[in-house]
C-alpha cells in the first residue's frame, strides 16, 4: 500500500478533515469512506451491539460512551487518488483536536444532520475553519431519518453561517423512502445496492422530481458562473455548459471559499457516500492550492509562502503527539521538501537536531512503515522529542510556522492519587497529557498544595481522569469543580505611592503616581501599560520595571485571588533617587500603588458565561425552560420542529455541575445539551459577596 501512494502526483492527494457537531455521523462517514475505498474489509458501527466498534474510534473509552474524543488519521486511494483523512471529535470538549487538524488540512466536509440541521458545534466548526481559511463540502447525514429535510439544512448553512450553500445532489425520497441521489452536475439519478451499497447504478431522473431537479440545477450554475469566464459567458448566451466546465467552476468558487456544494447521503444506510468522495476529488484543493505561509527567523520574521516542491528544503509540523505503545508518536504534515526515514531534522523551536528513526502512515492505530514522505503527505515519526506546534527544517533554513489557535481553559478541579503507590504514574500521565493536549493544564497550588487541572469541560476532565486508571493503573480522588473567575475594575482609580526602606547601606526608593482605567470590553488586550513620564521624573531604565510590577500585581486580584483583566494602567509622575533607586524599588512601588488603586476602582468579579443549547422532546419544553431560569440561565431562544424543541441560552459555568444528571431525569433521559465558552461577565453581587466572603475565610485559616 505504502509503494501504491509514493507513485500518486501531487495533484491527486487530497488532505481533508471530517467534522460536525456531535452525533452527526462522522465517524460512520469516515467508516464508510474506508470500505468504499477497500481500506477495510467489512464495516462496523459506533454504537451498539457491534463488538469490534468502529475503526476511527479505537480507544476503549471512544467505543463505550460512542464518541469520538481524539482525532484519528487515516489514509486510502479512492480512483486513483490519495485521500489523506482525518476525523475528528464532535463535542466542544475536544475542541483543540478539530483546531489541530484544520491546521494542517487543504479542504474539509461538514457533515450535517439532515433532521437537525445547523447546530451549537456546527456554528463553532465552521468558525474554526474560516480561521484557517479551509475550503469545504458539506454532506447532510442521515437521509433516513424521521424528519429528514435536507433543503432546512441548506437554508441554516445560509442564514445561519453565511454560506453561499449550492446542491450539488438532490434527494430521492426522503425518510424511510430515500432511495437514492441525483447528480446535478450530469444530471442523472444514482442508486447504491448490494449489502452494504457498494454497487452503484445509474439511470435516468425519475419525472416526479425532474421539475424540482432541473431548478436546483438552474440555481447551481447561476452561482457557479460567478466564478468562472466560460460558464459566465455560456450561460448568459444560453449554450449548453458541460460537465467539465461547470465542475471547473464549482471548484474555483470552492477553493476562493464563496461557495459550499451541499452533498446528501445516508452513511449508516451506504447511500450517497462514493459520489461525496468524487466530490472531494473534483472540488477539494490539492496541496499545491492552498498558500501556507512560514516565518523566517533569520529575516525579522519575514512571511514566506511555502510552495509544494519536494526539491525544495524540507519544512514540516508537528501537530499532534500520542504516546503510543512503542514512545512518542509525532504526526507531522510536510509542506515543503521531502523526509527520508534516517534523515536528520532540526527543531526551530530549540535549534535541537534529531535523527528520524522510522516513519509510518497512519491507518487509526495501526502503522505502515514507509521510506519517505513528500510535500503535502501526513506521516508519523517515532523517537522525535518535540511540543505540538513545533517546526521542523532539514537545517539550511530556519522557518516557524504559527501553531494553531489554543482556547482558554474553563474549568479546574483538584486531584491527587488515590494512594501513595501511584504517584509516579500520576506524574508520567499528567506530563503526558499536557505534552499531548494543549488545552489540558496543570498546575500546583502553592497554598493548598493541591495539583489543579485544568480544561474545557467537566466531560474533558472526566475522560482524563478515566484515562489516568486505565492507561496507568492509577486511581484519583478528584476534588470539587473550580470555575476559572476573573477580577476587573468598573471606574478610575487613582494611585501616588512612595516606596521607601531603610537598612544599613544602601536603601530602597521609588515613588509613581498615575491612575488605572478599565478597557473598552472589545479590546483585543486584556492589559494595557501607558507610560505618560515626561521630564525624566522617573530615569528610562526604570520604566520597565513600573510595567514588571503592575504585571505581578494583576497576577492575583484582592477579592477573590483571581487573575485582574481589562485593566489599563498610565503612569505619569514619580520620583527617584540618585543612590537608592532601583530596579526592585520601583517594581515594589508599582505593585502597591496597583493594590492601592484598585480598592478605589470599582473592582468586581466576572464569571464564566456559557452558550447552552438543549435539544428535548417537545412535551418537556417547560421543564428545560424551568431548569435553565433556576441556573440562573438566560434564554435567548426557542424553537420547535418535528416535536422536538430546541432553546438556547446563556448560563453561568458555575451553575451548571451536575446539569447532564438533572436534564437526564426531566427529560426520561431524552434530552441531550452542548455547552461551550461564550464570554465573561460580571458576577451578580449576591454571588460576589459570597464568593469575597469564602476567599477571605479561606485567607484567614491559612493566616493562623
Amino acid at each position: 500500500m505504502a509503494e501504491e501512494t509514493t507513485k500518486v502526483p501531487i495533484e491527486k492527494i487530497r488532505n481533508i478533515g471530517i467534522s460536525a457537531h456531535i452525533d452527526s455521523g462522522k465517524t460512520t462517514l469516515s467508516e464508510r469512506i474506508l470500505f468504499y475505498t477497500s481500506k477495510i474489509h467489512s464495516i462496523h458501527e459506533v454504537k451498539g451491539k457491534d463488538q469490534v466498534g468502529a475503526t476511527m474510534d479505537f480507544m476503549e473509552l471512544e467505543r463505550e460512551k460512542g464518541i469520538t474524543i481524539q482525532s484519528a488519521a487515516t489514509y486510502c486511494v479512492w480512483k486513483g487518488f490519495n485521500i489523506n483523512l482525518i476525523d475528528t471529535p464532535g463535542h466542544v470538549d475536544f475542541t483543540i483536536e478539530v483546531e489541530r487538524a484544520l491546521r494542517v488540512l487543504d479542504g474539509a466536509v461538514l457533515v450535517l444532520c439532515s433532521v437537525s440541521g445547523v447546530q451549537s458545534q456546527s456554528i463553532t466548526v465552521d468558525r474554526q475553519m474560516k480561521r484557517y481559511k479551509v475550503p469545504r463540502l458539506c454532506f447532510v447525514n442521515k437521509m433516513d431519518r424521521a424528519g429528514a429535510n435536507p433543503f432546512r439544512g441548506m437554508q441554516q448553512l445560509r442564514d445561519k453561517l453565511r454560506h453561499n450553500a449550492q446542491l450539488v445532489m438532490y434527494p430521492i425520497g426522503a425518510e424511510d423512502q430515500f432511495k437514492g441521489v441525483v447528480d446535478l452536475v450530469q444530471m442523472k439519478a444514482f442508486y447504491f445496492d448490494g449489502e452494504n451499497g457498494e454497487k452503484i447504478r445509474e439511470e435516468a431522473i425519475p419525472d416526479d422530481i425532474k421539475a424540482e431537479c432541473d431548478k436546483f440545477r438552474e440555481d447551481l450554475v447561476s452561482a457557479a458562473a460567478e466564478f468562472d469566464d466560460v460558464v459566465g459567458e455560456k450561460y448568459l448566451s444560453g449554450e449548453e455548459i458541460s460537465v467539465d466546465e461547470l465542475r471547473a467552476a464549482i471548484r474555483k468558487g470552492t477553493l476562493s471559499l464563496n461557495l459550499t456544494p451541499v452533498f446528501v447521503g445516508s452513511a449508516y444506510k451506504n447511500k450517497g457516500v462514493q459520489l461525496l468522495l468524487d466530490g472531494v476529488t473534483y472540488y477539494l484543493p490539492n496541496p499545491t492550492e492552498k498558500e501556507n505561509i512560514a516565518l523566517d527567523q533569520r529575516n525579522n520574521e519575514a512571511e514566506v509562502v511555502l510552495k509544494a516542491d519536494s526539491t525544495l528544503p524540507f519544512v514540516g509540523l508537528a501537530f499532534k503527539l500520542e504516546d503510543g505503545r512503542y514512545g512518542q508518536l509525532t504526526y507531522m504534515r510536510v509542506y515543503q521538501g521531502q523526509l527520508n526515514k534516517g534523515e536528520f531534522i532540526v527543531n526551530s523551536t530549540n535549534d535541537k537536531r534529531v535523527k528520524v528513526p522510522r516513519l509510518v502512515r497512519m491507518h487509526a492505530n495501526e502503522m505502515n512503515d514507509v521510506e519517505s514522505a513528500r510535500a503535502g503527505d501526513i506521516v508519523a515519526l517515532f523517537g522525535v522529542e518535540c511540543s505540538s506546534g513545533d517546526t521542523f527544517t532539514d537545517g539550511k533554513i530556519k522557518y516557524s510556522m504559527t501553531s494553531m489557535f489554543v482556547p482558554d481553559a474553563v474549568i479546574s478541579l483538584a486531584i491527587q492519587p488515590k494512594d501513595k503507590t501511584g504517584e509516579t504514574n500520576f506524574s508520567k500521565a499528567l506530563n503526558r497529557f499536557t505534552k499531548e493536549d494543549p488545552t489540558f493544564r496543570v498546575h500546583r497550588d502553592d497554598e493548598s498544595n493541591q495539583t489543579i487541572i485544568s480544561g474545557m469541560g467537566e466531560l474533558h476532565l472526566e475522560i482524563y481522569c478515566e484515562r489516568m486508571k486505565r492507561e496507568y493503573n492509577c486511581e484519583v480522588v478528584v476534588g470539587k469543580p473550580q470555575v476559572a473567575y476573573r477580577e476587573t475594575i468598573q471606574s478610575k482609580g487613582e494611585y501616588n505611592y512612595t516606596h521607601k526602606k531603610q537598612t544599613g547601606g544602601s536603601g530602597q526608593f521609588g515613588r509613581v503616581a498615575g491612575y488605572i482605567e478599565p478597557l473598552p470590553a472589545d479590546a483585543a488586550l486584556q492589559y494595557e501599560f501607558v507610560d505618560e513620564i515626561t521630564g525624566g521624573v522617573i530615569p528610562r531604565n526604570f520604566i520597565p520595571a513600573v510595567d514588571k510590577g503592575f504585571k505581578e500585581a494583576i497576577k492575583e486580584g484582592r477579592l477573590i485571588g483571581f487573575p485582574i483583566v481589562g485593566v489599563r494602567c498610565i503612569v505619569n509622575d514619580g520620583a527617584y533617587h540618585a543612590v537608592d533607586s532601583s530596579e526592585q524599588a520601583f517594581k515594589t512601588a508599582a505593585l502597591m500603588a496597583f493594590r492601592e488603586a484598585y480598592e478605589r476602582a470599582t473592582p468586581v468579579v466576572l464569571e464564566p458565561i456559557m452558550k447552552l443549547e438543549v435539544s428535548a422532546p417537545e412535551e418537556f419544553q417547560g421543564s428545560v425552560m424551568g431548569q435553565i431560569n433556576q441556573r440562573r440561565g438566560v434564554i435567548l431562544n426557542s424553537a420547535t420542529q418535528d416535536g422536538y424543541c430546541v432553546v438556547e441560552s446563556e448560563v453561568p459555568l458555575s451553575e451548571m455541575f451536575g446539569y447532564s444528571t438533572d436534564i437526564r431525569s426531566a427529560t426520561q433521559g431524552k434530552g441531550e445539551f452542548t455547552m461551550e465558552f461564550m464570554k465573561y461577565a460580571p458576577a451578580p453581587r449576591n454571588v460576589q459577596d459570597e464568593l469575597v466572603k469564602k476567599y477571605q475565610e479561606k485567607k484567614a485559616k491559612e493566616a493562623k
